[in-house]
């Protein structure tokens, strides 16, 4: 937990650091199911970030699908990563009280922290280390809104019932549940970089991350695993990702390969056949997607519905 004393009410149910499992306030992380093992990789925590950046913009905004943020008092972001989303949810909208983000790495949430106190909303964004594939040490019924981007990356598909279960017993009746994810390829005119995520894709299919073998992703399955979990008002919104050579978000694009296929390499040995010359291949790949003329297209999916309950709230529930 951060040093600064927490916005979580002390008579909450909300496991204070002191209380935390051994393992995990004593003796350090849980072991991750994430793609990137190595939790000391700076090119991957520099990924991240980056990668906050670009999905923000290609979204038009922080909650471009909700009708009135500023009515929401208390947010969690669950796999915060460098915590980029939810510190600039604290600046767009001074209105909401607490702005939570919980990652499995120690060395993300430091960062995060970092970040919220330099773009000074330190004071309603908290960053903790936190497994939520074991629990989310949160009392009941205490968000208005729980989000996750991008989990697909550390969910397997066993994961998923026990995960949603979770985030409907922190949120509040009539509350918010949204789940952004990106299919785990792109379309491109580089054929290396195709070539390239057709293993990556094997390797996830390999180690669980898909519902079905030939998927390339869980966009499809969203709101299927919303209506399961008896969600109300479920709603979906559709993004077309591009990005072209000399655009910004082309730039991001291509730094953003640059990192993956390096950090993801440890992965794919384990999960599938990596090609002979996959050295190769990333070189050539580096040429490809450098050239003026590149353009990558992928797609991207939002998912959200409110949990059962009514949506009124006694005001004693409400932060200061």
């Amino acid at each position: 937990m951060s040093s600064r004393q927490s916005s979580i009410p002390p008579g909450s149910q909300a496991i204070p650091p002191q209380q935390m499992p051994p393992d995990v306030s004593r003796w350090g992380e849980h072991p991750s199911t994430y793609v990137v093992q190595d939790r000391t990789n700076g090119a991957e925590l520099a990924r991240l970030a980056l990668q906050d950046t670009m999905i923000t913009a290609a979204m038009g905004g922080v909650l471009p699908d909700q009708t009135d943020p500023a009515s929401l008092r208390r947010l969690l972001d669950v796999g915060c990563g460098t915590g980029g989303w939810l510190i600039e949810i604290a600046k767009a909208y001074p209105t909401i009280k607490l702005l939570v983000g919980v990652d499995i790495s120690k060395r993300m949430v430091e960062y995060a922290r970092t970040q919220a106190e330099a773009q000074e909303v330190s004071d309603r964004v908290e960053f903790h280390m936190m497994d939520a594939l074991r629990m989310l040490e949160f009392p009941p019924r205490f968000f208005d809104l729980v989000n996750q981007r991008l989990g697909n990356s550390y969910l397997r598909s066993w994961d998923w019932p026990k995960l949603l279960q979770e985030y409907q017993r922190v949120t509040r009746p009539g509350g918010i549940m949204r789940i952004t994810e990106s299919e785990m390829s792109v379309e491109s005119s580089s054929p290396t970089l195709t070539r390239l995520f057709e293993v990556a894709l094997a390797a996830l299919a390999q180690a669980g991350h898909f519902f079905t073998p030939q998927s390339r992703g869980v966009t499809g399955d969203l709101a299927r695993l919303l209506h399961q979990h008896g969600l109300q008002q479920v709603q979906t919104k559709s993004y077309a990702l591009e990005y072209r050579a000399g655009t910004p978000e082309g730039d991001l694009f291509v730094e953003d390969m640059q990192h993956l296929f390096r950090t993801l390499l440890p992965f794919l040995h384990k999960w599938t056949r990596v090609p002979d010359d996959y050295e190769a291949l990333y070189q050539q790949m580096l040429q490809e997607i450098h050239q003026p003329d590149f353009v990558a297209k992928g797609n991207m999916l939002t998912a959200w519905g409110r949990v059962l309950g009514s949506i009124d709230q006694p005001e004693s529930d409400r932060p200061s």
